[in-house]
């Protein structure tokens, strides 16, 4: 902790450079700090690692922005993604930067309700609420964005989306049979293909091997992390470890991986002395389901709040994202593409049917983080993980695993109840 506020720090020129509406931003950038400050910087006994990831917060908006502008400069892509099936390797082996843009955010929705219907998933509206408001530098930063077809509210938003910013959608099958591969593999060359005409450039198959390395040195580098969090007691927060994930989506990957890995360093030192973030006896709990964009961290915010510790993720801001590696041997382009289709083929989103996989690995992942619970997160309309929770939950009671399901958004107007819900679930496990 320090006498300083954090401050994410303002760059209006550019901002307005940009053409965003900086008086608007601006607003949203001081709360981001207030939050951040109240919730992270306030912690105690933080690794001194996070430094790092607090500095990539504070430059967010500033610096982070510049590396893509610089980028954009020497002709090569920015490519905005919303789902963990685009496969970012391509547009790195292109030279460019895959950029996250999911919308976490209560601020954006109002925009996205004067056009789309309220009822649908609240990550749908702030995203695209996002791009209508001119108030995410991301969104003005990209040269164009990938959507996918993993819900209905995503694929109709997406022609919408298309008149604000140029918008191509890769088809993702809803199931897994060796039809389904063909029709992704075909998806994969055509994404190389719009890339390559993107940035007038063409992949080779070294680009590809090269940028196969380094993302997988990432997701190396977050399994590590991951399996730090299963010490007990644990050497890091949950709020600190989602913000981990969550930065993986906007960083750039070498230098990420690399800040991670000597976090992990860190955290191993601590694990060797029994240095934790909390005691313990502190109830682990594992949580589960939708994912978490930034700055979404109500979940994490209020179980550690009430006293016990987030030691997993399992969402695609979480496991999902990190869990499988592409094999590196592939020596040809289309041995390389058709490795990692394989490996985008393992991801277990609920928008598979069936999904029994996803089922399976919650339950592995609850047994390898030590928890003691799961909880089991969904945002409002999304109608995928809130049928396939079901499952979840008949699994958790048939394995005897204290379970809790939360439905929620992100406003601030459920707090109260959750937070209620969440200690009687916690006092369920302390017994």
């Amino acid at each position: 902790m320090t006498d300083t506020p954090f401050e994410v720090k303002p760059h209006p020129e550019m901002w307005a450079g940009l053409g965003m509406d900086v008086p608007r931003f601006d607003k949203a950038r001081q709360m981001l700090g207030e939050v951040y400050d109240k919730m992270y910087i306030s912690q105690a006994n933080r690794p001194t690692a996070m430094q790092y990831f607090d500095d990539m917060v504070s430059e967010i908006f500033g610096g982070r922005i510049k590396e893509m502008l610089a980028v954009k400069e020497k002709g090569k892509p920015v490519v905005g993604t919303f789902c963990v099936y685009i496969p970012e390797e391509v547009v790195v082996a292109a030279g460019g930067v895959c950029v996250g843009l999911c919308g976490g955010s209560q601020g954006s929705v109002p925009d996205a309700e004067k056009i789309l219907p309220r009822n649908i998933c609240p990550m749908v509206k702030s995203a695209y609420g996002f791009k209508a408001g001119r108030i995410c530098p991301y969104f003005q930063v990209v040269d164009f964005v990938y959507g996918e077809t993993t819900c209905d509210a995503k694929k109709k938003t997406w022609e919408l989306l298309d008149r604000l910013v140029p918008t191509h959608v890769m088809e993702i099958p809803q199931m897994k049979n060796k039809r389904d591969k063909t029709l992704w593999l075909e998806e994969v060359h055509e994404f190389k293909n719009k890339v390559e005409e993107v940035c007038g450039t063409t992949i080779s198959a070294d680009d590809l091997a090269g940028a196969i390395k380094v993302i997988n040195n990432k997701r190396k580098a977050l399994q590590r992390l991951t399996r730090l969090r299963a010490n007990s007691p644990v050497p890091i927060s949950g709020k600190d470890a989602l913000l981990i994930e969550q930065i993986a989506f906007y960083d750039e990957p070498v230098r990420f991986a690399g800040k991670v890995n000597g976090l992990c360093d860190e955290l191993e030192e601590r694990v060797k002395k029994g240095t934790g973030f909390c005691g313990g006896d502190t109830p682990r709990i594992m949580v589960s389901g939708t994912p978490m964009a930034l700055p979404n961290w109500k979940v994490h915010n209020l179980v550690e709040t009430a006293g016990a510790v987030v030691v997993n993720e399992e969402s695609c801001i979480g496991t999902r994202y990190f869990k499988d590696l592409i094999d590196e041997g592939g020596s040809t382009i289309d041995e390389q593409l058709d490795v990692l289709t394989d490996r985008y083929m393992q991801i277990d989103c609920s928008c598979f049917t069936p999904n029994d996989e996803r089922i399976d690995q919650i339950l592995r992942e609850y047994k390898k983080s030590n928890a003691q619970g799961i909880l089991h997160y969904s945002l409002q309309f999304c109608h995928t993980y809130n049928i396939e929770e079901i499952k979840v939950r008949e699994a958790c009671e048939k394995e005897g695993i204290p379970y809790l399901s939360i439905e929620s958004d992100y406003s601030p107007e459920d707090v109260g109840q959750l937070q209620t819900r969440i200690e009687a679930f916690l006092e369920q496990i302390r017994g």
